[in-house]
């Protein structure tokens, strides 16, 4: 998506705001947060403007008028292009379709968690669980209210996406934790003699070499099993 010349999510969002109807800046965010899209786009009424700027420049949209009320400065409504359009409908298209390596913060986490020690890295995760299901017991009011005011699915899908995201995150949270504490995770004990090694102020080489023994241990376990 990087050959777009906007490709801040948030400029979807403006796209789609206008494609509704002219609208200036501050009441597409109102509208934004009103439908509850913050909870999947990052709204930043500060770099909002940069970004309307941004797709006037590259003509997906352009100015509609300019309106005053009393004393109130002046504001530019803002409209849609036919380019705007058929950028908007050509980004959404690779939205849906099209899979996309993403970066989570979470599983970035995990890819280093070995920095951590194994009994720190089952506290932290053990804060995470009743974190998640806080959210989840959260999510699950939201729904029952969404339920009682009728809203139509059509207008809840990414709300719903979301719970399920998190529904799997906590199912492997709970699954790689239980691991840790019943001493299953697969090279668990090269990571506390990491560990151990450190503390006890061991250099570099001797760690490397330790690991290098458990890694090869491991390895001629998995080949006999």
């Amino acid at each position: 998506m990087s050959r777009r010349p906007v490709s801040n999510p948030l400029a979807l969002a403006v796209l789609a705001s206008l494609w509704e109807r002219p609208m200036y800046p501050y009441e597409i965010t109102t509208t934004l947060r009103e439908r509850g899209k913050e909870d999947s786009i990052k709204l930043n009424f500060g770099s909002l403007y940069a970004i309307i700027k941004s797709l006037e420049k590259h003509g997906l949209i352009e100015e509609a008028r300019v309106e005053r009320e009393g004393n109130r400065p002046e504001r530019i409504v803002y409209a849609i292009t036919d380019a705007g359009r058929a950028e908007a409908h050509d980004w959404m298209r690779e939205l849906i379709a099209v899979p996309v390596k993403e970066y989570p913060a979470f599983e970035s986490g995990l890819s280093l968690i070995a920095l951590l020690a194994p009994d720190e890295a089952i506290s932290l995760l053990r804060e995470r669980l009743e974190r998640l299901d806080a959210e989840l017991a959260s999510r699950a009011q939201l729904a029952e209210q969404s339920d009682e005011l009728g809203l139509p699915e059509l207008f809840l899908v990414e709300f719903h996406y979301r719970v399920a995201m998190t529904r799997a995150e906590r199912e492997f949270v709970a699954g790689m934790l239980e691991r840790l504490e019943a001493g299953e995770l697969g090279g668990l004990e090269a990571w506390k003699a990491m560990h151990e090694l450190i503390e006890s102020g061991a250099s570099a080489e001797e760690i490397e070499a330790r690991l290098a023994h458990y890694l090869a241990e491991g390895a001629a376990d998995q080949q006999q099993h």
